[in-house]
């Protein structure tokens, strides 16, 4: 039987509520599938769709819906999956599923907000935007993405934003409500593999597969950055962040400008957004943990 209602594990008040479109690259590294789950797990977020990125791979983006098609299946979810843009703006000029189910859930009328949590290049957004920049008032967009106001050489090439550097000047010159996790704070969300081995892992068929797929990546010439047996689960803020905005202080800025090879510089001409300096990785962490283990439970 397909567990669809996500107010299962504990109710919370109607009006906390907000809709959530999930962008995310869901095959690239291991951590996206930890921030899905994350999201499907708690019930302040009505997840309307997940949408697939694309990343410096041949046919990513299938690769990319293949893992969100497993993590919904390991879960017993039925929550709509989506084809995004297959590749950068200048290589995909044709508007994906995604994109078409993004501009018509922003354009609907419905009183609770809708936020768009990016988890990988902001390609699909971007697009939504080109296509019907009417869409720019009616949705938060929160990104795991560039370096922020760490301005000058940057200190590695920014994945997300270098997968897509002019959809990412495109968004944030938008003028769209927009939340930016940097790279200088997404990078802190760190977790022990031991701890994944004996508090995730545990978890039903989905803590199996969350263990399965990071030690699988882990041993792969991809993950060269890593430490060897820790993780950075980077992409979790931009759930916790929707779920508790005040989980992490942040300043009000103009967004950044971002160059051929990611480095931020600053922009006077591009509007204000919100730009966190820092985010509570306990409660991100214990957030994800605990919600694993009550439905683990059900």
């Amino acid at each position: 039987m397909k567990k669809q209602d996500q107010t299962a594990l504990f109710p919370i008040p109607g009006n906390k509520k907000i809709r959530v479109i999930i962008d995310t690259d869901a095959a690239c590294e291991a951590d996206d599938p930890f921030a899905i789950v994350q999201a499907l797990l708690s019930p302040k977020l009505i997840v309307r769709g997940i949408a697939a990125e694309h990343f410096a791979q041949e046919g990513s983006m299938e690769l990319s819906y293949a893992e969100i098609r497993t993590i919904l299946d390991a879960m017993e979810m039925d929550v709509r999956a989506l084809r995004g843009q297959k590749g950068p703006l200048s290589e995909d000029s044709e508007a994906s599923e995604a994109v078409s189910f993004l501009i018509e859930e922003a354009m609907a009328e419905d009183e609770r907000p809708l936020f768009v949590l990016c988890q990988g290049a902001i390609t699909n957004v971007a697009m939504a935007l080109k296509k019907e920049p009417g869409i720019r008032d009616r949705m938060t967009v929160i990104w795991i993405g560039t370096h922020g106001t760490a301005y000058g050489t940057p200190p590695f090439r920014e994945f997300n934003a270098g997968n897509d550097v002019e959809a990412a000047n495109l968004v944030l010159s938008s003028g769209c409500s927009l939340w930016l996790v940097p790279s200088y704070v997404y990078t802190t969300v760190h977790i022990g593999i031991a701890e994944i081995a004996r508090r995730i892992r545990p978890c039903g068929r989905i803590g199996e597969h969350l263990y399965a797929q990071l030690m699988e990546y882990n041993h792969t010439p991809g993950a060269w950055w890593t430490q060897g047996e820790s993780w950075s689960l980077g992409d979790s803020p931009a759930i916790a962040i929707a779920i508790n905005p005040g989980c992490g202080r942040f300043e009000t800025a103009c967004a950044p400008h971002v160059e051929e090879d990611t480095a931020s510089t600053p922009c006077p001409e591009n509007p204000q957004i919100r730009i966190y300096r820092d985010v509570d990785s306990r409660y991100i962490l214990e957030d994800l943990i605990a919600k694993l283990e009550l439905f683990t439970e059900t």
